[in-house]
């Protein structure tokens, strides 16, 4: 069954070109961000006499307000954005799988508290959360994976609530119970392995969702801070010399587009592997 599902992976990316261009575009920009440290440049190495030059053999994207390898510090950016996303992803997942397992399968009032408690979070605009969370914790990486990992599952536990309530109904699972085999048990062996397609999807969403706050953020100087650099950043410092040096917008907007749309279609290719019903279908 596994081989026929990652046979019908294999040959939807053989037919999806847009796919097999995600999943390329992905792989360079995860070995080139974590093989940035053999690139023989400082990104942080300053040179006032080539401060925004344009992009040339000797700086391919050109150099910034201090004369920093744009190229250079933009690959390192994107090791940041991706471990924020990642990281972001990992935390969000893991907390909205366990609210959403819990809440569908014990139901009752346990279900109304957790479901009322995640209105409650996603009813508060993000601006107030970074806002309050920045008074206890200082702007930067860790900063800002804990606010996107922690205040970003509320969706991943109500799709994971909703199939929950669904699987639990199943023939399997109500065998299960009627042999007093334990709740964990249940949750474990039966509920999340059912709920998995919907854990994969939800992640590599995620992942694209944390890019794109993370960049918001940092793009608002609220997140990722100087002199490290994220997409994000890179784009805040562009806005003061669009017109003298447009390049330096261009490359990490289009990095953050791409990006972002790789993740999302990878995710709905992947679904064919997890999820057979989909096998073959148009994504």
């Amino acid at each position: 069954m596994k081989s026929r599902r990652l046979k019908n992976v294999i040959e939807e990316l053989k037919n999806n070109k847009s796919a097999m261009f995600s999943l390329y575009f992905l792989i360079f920009i995860v070995l080139i961000s974590t093989l940035a440290f053999l690139i023989p440049i400082d990104p942080d190495a300053t040179d006032t006499s080539n401060m925004l030059q344009s992009p040339s053999l000797k700086h391919l994207f050109g150099t910034d307000e201090l004369g920093r390898d744009y190229l250079v510090r933009t690959i390192y950016g994107g090791r940041v954005s991706l471990i924020v996303g990642v990281l972001a992803m990992l935390i969000s997942t893991s907390i909205g799988v366990s609210v959403g397992t819990i809440s569908g399968y014990f139901g009752g009032k346990i279900d109304s508290v957790l479901m009322r408690f995640v209105d409650i979070i996603s009813s508060i605009p993000w601006m107030i959360l970074v806002t309050v969370i920045s008074i206890f914790l200082k702007p930067g990486l860790q900063a800002i994976i804990i606010v996107i990992g922690f205040f970003s599952w509320m969706e991943t536990a109500r799709l994971v609530r909703a199939e929950t309530l669904s699987i639990k109904e199943r023939e399997y699972v109500l065998y299960a119970i009627s042999i007093g085999e334990s709740s964990s048990n249940i949750i474990f062996r039966h509920i999340i392995p059912s709920v998995f397609p919907t854990i994969i999807i939800a992640s590599t969403s995620s992942i694209a969702g944390a890019i794109m706050t993370e960049s918001s953020l940092s793009f608002l100087g609220l997140g990722i801070q100087q002199p490290m650099s994220s997409w994000g950043n890179l784009l805040q410092n562009a806005q003061t010399n669009l017109q003298s040096a447009p390049y330096m917008a261009i490359l990490p907007g289009l990095l953050i587009i791409v990006t972002i749309y790789s993740f999302n279609k990878l995710g709905n290719v992947l679904r064919v592997f997890v999820e057979p019903k989909v096998a073959g279908g148009e994504i």
